[in-house]
């Protein structure tokens, strides 16, 4: 046995639960670069090839991984699989190799590194978050280039046939996609964030995980001792007797929380005086699907279609939407599905956007303003969205709005789309619905003109909060500033329900703020119609709400507006909030702190 560890590791909590079991390091170290020069000229055509065929290599592995993981039905994650098989194809990082070891007479290793480096500095140069990340994607695809160029062996999670909990430096999508549930308690990473691919893959399989602990494979050896909480972002590493019985005792609470929440799930969001709001899901990938129905998910209310443009070097076809959001749509049939359209802008799209550089993307080309500028992309996923939408209940929401011209732009161009497809006799709804997310304050200020324009309201609150308060909410030195209940919103999400009401029109919310249950109450209080949250905080939010009634929590939302500031309003919510659950608040409370690691 190893020493006990003084203290616990601290991370980043990616996917909740508590883990108690074996450690597994995966060896993901930096394939060593040989490194040396082409004396003779009958080398550099062989160093070429032999680049080539390591290329070669590499994407059949990948396609090998694909037609495994498509077999057995695990296909959240094969739309990252595909990105990186085609960036292996990538021009650019063939023509620079080759260009390194014909022009610098090097060997392949070392040429093929030299342009990985060469890469990985522009990307981690950039101002964007997103493009930064795609360093992790680099490395996958240039560590499994290197390790081939070597005839090194590809160490497979596959391979393990006993219960244990995975650490590792990062895992790649291809690591992820062959995970087996039954085997894997846990993982752990030295890299990643709430948003990393390792976490998103974490919360859709419903496996607790840390990651960002920065040198966790420097501190465990296989055969450890280790607890993942992946509430609180800590892992204990032969942890001393006191602390293991601690987290026994945790770990079973958890359990019976999240059994006795998920009693729940079959029961519909309806307060004890009869009022009923529609409680649905937010999804990013089709496979989640199974867990909003297991959670009582009465519908997608958020489907974020971002991943099919991600990590391509072209756009999704007409086809590729269709198919993809079909599934999503037969699988919640008679439950409707809201699908947002592209919300992401030029900087993130594929190589074929060639967007100009933005010194502020957040404030510039993205979201419904690209769509409105490449109409040919913005046609294929409307063609995509109306095909599907002839197999169940679709609603289809636009993000970013600020003005009535951007939807009456939308409207034409749907327009077009519904009669190209009826020309080539395509079935689709003919009526089906159009919203708008509320997220920009321009669009809260002209709610009442907008709300005569469009089907329904979706408030996105992690973007009208920013926006609004004028505050970036990743900026550590600003963060604080970042509160859902500063006056200024909560008047304004008022405001935009009352406008929705009076023009007949439905009002739910998107946002995080959704899923927390210390402002449901609140959003009752206001008269929200649909709430839309990540799916494990949907038998939490049901409970709540079936916990209290219409009348109080309406006196409780009038009550608010007589406070000043943020702090007095929190402190009047947790006020009467343990009036009404004297016995229940440390468990209302612990269940908030479950969900807190999926804010995201």
């Amino acid at each position: 046995m190893r020493p006990v560890e003084e203290g616990p590791l601290i991370g980043v909590g990616a996917s909740p639960g508590i883990a108690i079991g074996k450690a597994y390091l995966v060896d993901r170290k930096k394939v060593e670069i040989p490194r040396f020069s082409l004396l003779e000229d009958h080398r550099i055509p062989e160093e070429i090839e032999r680049f080539r065929e390591a290329v070669r290599r590499s994407q059949e592995e990948l396609r090998e991984i694909r037609e495994r993981v498509r077999a057995s039905l695990l296909e959240e994650h094969l739309h990252i699989l595909d990105a990186h098989i085609r960036m292996l194809q990538d021009r650019s990082l063939h023509h620079e190799t080759v260009r390194a070891i014909e022009q610098e007479r090097i060997n392949a290793e070392w040429a093929l590194s030299k342009v990985l480096e060469k890469f990985r500095k522009i990307l981690l140069g950039a101002e964007d978050d997103y493009l930064r990340s795609r360093v992790a994607d680099l490395d996958f695809v240039g560590q499994r280039l290197l390790r081939n160029l070597k005839g090194e062996v590809q160490e497979s999670i596959s391979t393990i046939r006993k219960q244990v909990i995975v650490v590792a430096h990062d895992l790649s999508p291809a690591d992820t996609a062959q995970m087996d549930k039954s085997v894997i308690q846990a993982f752990v990473t030295d890299m990643g964030g709430r948003t990393s691919h390792t976490a998103i893959v974490a919360r859709s399989l419903e496996i607790p995980a840390v990651v960002g602990l920065e040198r966790i494979t420097e501190r465990v050896r296989t055969g450890d001792t280790l607890i993942v909480d992946g509430v609180r972002g800590v892992v204990w590493v032969n942890p001393s007797s006191s602390v293991l019985e601690e987290y026994l005792r945790r770990q079973t609470q958890y359990r019976v929380v999240r059994e006795e929440l998920l009693t729940y799930a079959r029961l519909m969001a309806e307060t004890r005086d009869g009022y009923r709001v529609v409680v649905r899901a937010n999804i990013e990938i089709p496979d989640e699907v199974e867990s909003v129905k297991r959670h009582g998910g009465e519908g997608i209310g958020l489907y974020r279609t971002e991943f099919l443009y991600l990590n391509r070097t072209d756009f999704p076809s007409e086809e590729e939407h269709y198919l993809t959001y079909r599934r999503v749509v037969e699988e919640m049939a008679p439950r409707s599905v809201t699908i947002r359209t592209l919300d992401i802008g030029g900087d993130k799209l594929p190589q074929a956007a060639q967007a100009p550089e933005e010194s502020n993307p957040a404030l510039g080309l993205r979201a419904i303003r690209y769509s409105l500028k490449e109409l040919d992309v913005f046609k294929d996923q409307l063609r995509g969205i109306l095909r599907a939408s002839a197999h169940g209940k679709v609603r289809i929401i636009l993000p970013m709005i600020s003005g009535v011209a951007e939807i009456k732009q939308v409207k034409e161009v749907l327009g077009e789309v519904q009669e190209e497809l009826r020309q080539r006799r395509v079935a689709f709804d003919p009526e089906i619905p159009l919203g708008v997310m509320i997220e920009v304050p321009s669009a809260a200020s002209i709610a009442d003109l907008l709300a005569k324009e469009v089907d329904f309201f979706s408030i996105g609150t992690n973007d009208l909060i920013q926006y609004t308060l004028a505050i970036d909410r990743v900026n550590e030195h600003v963060v604080y500033l970042y509160e859902p209940l500063h006056p200024a919103v909560i008047r304004m999400l008022r405001a935009v329900v009352e406008a929705g009401h009076q023009a007949g029109i439905s009002v739910g919310m998107c946002g995080e703020m959704a899923g927390e249950p210390l402002y449901i109450p609140i959003l009752l209080g206001m008269g929200f119609d649909e709430l839309s949250m990540n799916t494990l905080a949907i038998p939490v939010v049901k409970k709540l709400v079936r916990s209290v009634t219409l009348r109080d929590s309406f006196e409780l939302t009038q009550r608010l507006f007589t406070f000043r500031t943020a702090e007095e309003i929190r402190d009047e919510v947790v006020r009467t909030l343990r009036g009404w659950f004297p016995e229940e608040w440390d468990d209302l409370a612990a269940q908030e702190e479950i969900l807190r690691t999926l804010r995201a």
